[in-house]
């Protein structure tokens, strides 16, 4: 069983930027590919990034590309997403996820443990 606890979300100017956290309990945290996910109101959840046990592969949606980056500290039990240049299309919850699997899924109905969630919006 893992738990998950995200924080940092808020309200930013669009072009601002944002970091979100998310700590993770139990003793097997490394063993689990690390992913964030976001909804927005009316929408499905969609994938945003995902970073293997390692941290030495991550993977990230078109949508996000070049703006966002995931990290992982496993010391800390702890993934990171670094949010640059938002846009008001980034306003959404941001949940984080965990994923026993070494494939790599992007499904939200495939990864196994969830946060809670964190409000993140963009102003325009």
């Amino acid at each position: 069983q893992v738990q998950l606890v995200e924080s940092g979300g808020g309200l930013v100017q669009a072009g601002g930027s944002l970091r979100l956290s998310c700590v993770a309990s139990g003793r097997t945290f490394s063993s689990y590919a690390m992913g964030w996910f976001r909804q927005a109101p009316g929408k499905e959840r969609e994938f945003v990034a995902r970073i293997n046990w390692s941290g030495g592969s991550t993977y990230y949606a078109d949508s996000v590309k070049g703006r966002f980056t995931i990290s992982r500290d496993n010391a800390k039990n702890t993934v990171y997403l670094q949010m640059n240049s938002l846009k008001p299309e980034d306003t959404a919850v941001y949940y984080c996820a965990a994923d026993p699997s070494l494939r790599l899924r992007v499904g939200h109905l495939d990864w196994d443990y969830w946060g809670q969630g964190t409000q993140v919006t963009v102003s325009s």
